[in-house]
């Protein structure tokens, strides 16, 4: 069905602008005037994507969709009418279209669940799932709150890591500017001069004058290398699963990154285990579909091979176990949960445990990175000082008065 992009107006004269899938013109009319607007202009859209995101559709877009349509439905708002009053309050006119298009679905006859399944990219697998159990259970309230909750969590987990990287991002890209400033346009006369004295040149300023040349010559390597490896790197990512395979691996071993990065994702899987296992998903369906959250291919075959040995009759905990990836305390926790019977408690409090252990992690990171960065930067001007003030003092120790 192809795309549309408009601009219409709505009942008080407001002008608005969005996209919206039609099957053609008139359809598309029709579509406003079920959304109270009159179509001014239109343009199909080519098949692609917004360059700039500026209608793609966030966490945030989706926290505040379930937190408002759980109030809603709270409230006895049957669920229809709750996305409509969602709809007509929307900012994001991509949203906007989503959700008329949802509504739509629902009224042609398809339920909840399948409608939202409609955007894949938008409502995942474990969101539809659960939606469909709260269908089943009649407690779409409940399980609107566990998403709520979980995609929360999500979010300020998100916010800490781009707030720590962020200082880390700036100084480092403002340090290497004057660095390859000096390398480039200092350094060099600074060595002429040196050079131009006689005498022995030490080691570190033969080195200094190597690295000046050398960026003098080649800066253009020095700066696109980076964005080449970068790419190179999520070509083969993308393309070949072995090299994914690896690279998955590898981040979860990196230094202060790969153990934090670990338990996010155990604690992601065990949190939508447990969420679903209480609404009352059966074990095999709630592993394979909490996998997918995880987002990385290593642990996602470790759960596969879990997944394939509960199948065959094999236990929980030791189908957890045999694997190997998972930290003994989720492997004991799962053993606890099969004998109570009360698998849901015992992931959730893996869950909390990993959350309070991820929050410490993060919070001892940031000084780390910090410190870490200020003595590569130390580092660097000691080896400048050495490279230029060592041939200087060389120089007037060796002169008579």
């Amino acid at each position: 069905m192809p795309q549309y992009r408009y601009k219409a107006v709505d009942a008080a004269g407001k002008f608005i602008q969005g996209s919206l899938d039609a099957g053609n013109v008139s359809d598309l009319e029709l579509r406003l005037e079920k959304m109270d607007m009159d179509l001014v202009t239109y343009k199909q859209k080519e098949p692609g994507f917004d360059l700039f995101g500026r209608n793609k559709v966030g966490r945030r877009d989706l926290i505040n969709f379930s937190f408002y349509l759980e109030q809603l439905t709270h409230s006895g708002v049957p669920i229809l009418e709750g996305l409509t009053d969602l709809r007509d309050g929307e900012e994001n006119p991509g949203f906007r279209d989503v959700i008329t298009g949802v509504i739509e679905a629902i009224e042609g006859g398809n339920s909840f669940s399948q409608a939202l399944g409609l955007y894949p990219n938008i409502f995942d697998n474990v969101f539809t799932s659960l939606i469909k159990v709260g269908e089943r259970s009649g407690k779409m309230s409940e399980v609107l709150i566990d998403i709520t909750d979980t995609l929360k969590w999500q979010d300020e987990l998100l916010a800490k890591a781009k707030k720590i990287m962020t200082y880390p991002a700036v100084v480092g890209t403002l340090v290497l500017t004057i660095i390859m400033f000096m390398m480039i346009f200092i350094v060099p006369d600074i060595m002429q001069a040196i050079v131009g004295m006689g005498g022995v040149i030490p080691i570190e300023t033969r080195a200094l004058m190597a690295t000046s040349n050398f960026l003098k010559n080649y800066w253009y390597l020095v700066i696109t290398m980076p964005f080449v490896v970068f790419f190179t790197i999520s070509y083969f990512y993308r393309t070949n699963s072995k090299a994914r395979f690896k690279i998955d691996g590898m981040l979860l071993k990196i230094w202060l990154i790969g153990p934090v990065n670990e338990k996010i994702k155990i604690s992601r899987f065990t949190r939508y285990f447990a969420l679903m296992f209480a609404s009352g998903i059966t074990v095999l369906d709630a592993i394979n579909l909490s996998k997918s959250v995880v987002n990385n291919v290593v642990l996602e075959d470790g759960i596969e091979r879990a997944w394939q040995q509960i199948s065959e009759g094999g236990s929980i905990s030791e189908s957890f176990k045999n694997i190997g990836i998972f930290p003994p305390l989720v492997v004991r926790m799962l053993r606890v949960g099969e004998a109570s019977g009360r698998m849901d408690k015992s992931l959730n409090n893996v869950s909390y445990f990993f959350d309070r252990d991820i929050n410490d992690s993060i919070d001892k990171m940031e000084p780390v990175v910090q410190t870490a960065m200020m003595a590569s930067i130390g580092m660097f001007v000691l080896w400048l000082v050495m490279a230029v003030m060592g041939p200087l003092y060389d120089t007037i120790g060796t002169m008579e008065f």
